[in-house]
C-alpha cells in the first residue's frame, strides 16, 4: 500500500524525533508534547473532512495518548499546588472532549481542543526563557 520511500521517510523523521527528544530540556519536551497533540488534532481533522473514520480515530487517540501519557502525567501536583491541580482538569476535559469529538465526528469539537492547548502552548513557549534561566540555579544548588 506504500511505497518504500514512504517507509524510510517515516523511519527517518522518527529518528529526527528520537534524536530531538534525547538532546532536549525538560521544557522543550513539553514544548513537542504540546506540539505533538496538536500534529494529531490536524491529522484528525483532516481525517473527520475525508470521512475516512478509523484514521480520524487514530489520529484522535494519539493525541489522548499525548495529554494522558505525556502532558498530565509530568505534572509536579506537590510543587505546581493550584496550577497544576487546574491544569490536570483541564487535560481531563480536553481528553473528554476528544473522544466526544471522535464519537460525534465533530470538527468544531476537534477546533476547541487545538485552541486550548495553542493556548497552553504559547503560553508555556513565553516562560521558556525564564526556565533557561532557572534551570542552572537547579543544578548548581547544593544537595
Amino acid at each position: 500500500m506504500f511505497s518504500a520511500a514512504h517507509a524510510g521517510a517515516n523511519a527517518y523523521a522518527r529518528v529526527g524525533v528520537e534524536t530531538g527528544v534525547m538532546g532536549a530540556s525538560p521544557h522543550r519536551l513539553i514544548a513537542m508534547l504540546y506540539q505533538g497533540a496538536r500534529q494529531a488534532i490536524a491529522l484528525a481533522r483532516m481525517h473527520a473532512q475525508q470521512d475516512n473514520v478509523a484514521a480520524r480515530g487514530e489520529a484522535v487517540g494519539k493525541a489522548i495518548r499525548i495529554v494522558e501519557s505525556g502532558l498530565q502525567l509530568a505534572l509536579n501536583r506537590e510543587a505546581g499546588g493550584d496550577i497544576a491541580a487546574r491544569l490536570d482538569a483541564l487535560y481531563g476535559y480536553i481528553c473528554r472532549r476528544l473522544v466526544e469529538a471522535n464519537v460525534h465526528a465533530s470538527e468544531p469539537m476537534l477546533i476547541e481542543v487545538d485552541g486550548l492547548l495553542a493556548t497552553l502552548e504559547e503560553a508555556w513557549t513565553g516562560i521558556g526563557p525564564e526556565a533557561a534561566r532557572m534551570a542552572p540555579q537547579a543544578v548548581e544548588q547544593p544537595r
